[in-house]
């Protein structure tokens, strides 16, 4: 298992991060990526990811919720640190648009996703994206940024949906752009839909993740989330595409280490 998007910098898990880490390994998680969500928390994912002996990989980026009036400041530091020589990043994340709670700084997501994109087309890195109540402008900054790097020579953008929940429809639409799914606990709860929106959708194009400390899957759920809880996820998916857990975890593991090129 490959935990696509974990937020192990996150206090919670400070007091006991050593231990932690030691219980993913013996979980069965092979590799785990800590995304960056502004420029203040750049020390803290490069910090947690040096104490791992490369088990974790670290990404940066700017999250929709944290574009606010110093958003552009934000992003001067972003960018000296991901074009930097030695840059050790494996993607730029935790990126996109969410209009759930506060459209004040609309505009400013859009630009935001925008020169986020670029700048991964730019290092040829994978994106991980956030989008939440904002999907038919996430696909049109997408479709903006591929038409320009056409023009301009880059590659198309290679990039996760991250902690999707959406309809089938959606869902269709994503991997039509040759993106892939992230699919986290969301698939256990009581509630959801998301196996009956994944049918018909390619397991290729599935990669797992947990978004951890958030969305811990059922049993777990309403505690501290952990990669090795992937497992669930896994047996979720096996009901979808009438696999053995083992066969949904080789395909969703070589799916991570294609996307993020992951020796």
């Amino acid at each position: 298992m490959i935990d696509t998007h974990c937020h192990l910098d996150d206090p919670v898990y400070a007091e006991d991060f050593e231990s932690v880490l030691s219980a993913q390994q013996a979980g069965g998680v092979e590799r785990i990526l800590v995304p960056g969500v502004d420029a203040t928390n750049i020390d803290a994912v490069l910090d947690v990811c040096s104490r791992s002996n490369g088990y974790l990989l670290p990404a940066i980026g700017l999250h929709p919720e944290n574009i606010l009036a110093d958003w552009e400041t934000q992003l001067d530091t972003i960018r000296t640190r991901l074009f930097a020589s030695g840059s050790p990043y494996i993607a730029v994340g935790e990126i996109g648009l969410d209009y759930h709670t506060d459209t004040t700084y609309k505009r400013e997501q859009q630009e935001a996703f925008h020169r986020q994109l670029r700048w991964a087309q730019e290092k040829d890195l994978p994106v991980m994206i956030h989008s939440r109540d904002a999907t038919e402008d996430c696909f049109a900054v997408l479709r903006e940024v591929n038409e320009e790097a056409l023009s301009a020579g880059l590659p198309a953008v290679r990039a996760v949906m991250h902690c999707f929940s959406g309809s089938h429809e959606t869902a269709q639409q994503v991997v039509d752009m040759g993106l892939y799914l992230g699919i986290g606990g969301v698939i256990t709860f009581k509630n959801c839909k998301l196996k009956e929106h994944l049918h018909g959708i390619p397991l290729e194009r599935i990669v797992l993740e947990t978004d951890a400390p958030y969305m811990t899957p059922v049993p777990y759920r309403g505690k501290r989330n952990e990669s090795r809880y992937m497992t669930y996820v896994m047996d979720a998916l096996s009901e979808v595409y009438g696999l053995s857990p083992e066969e949904i975890d080789r395909q969703t593991t070589a799916n991570a280490k294609t996307l993020f090129r992951i020796p």
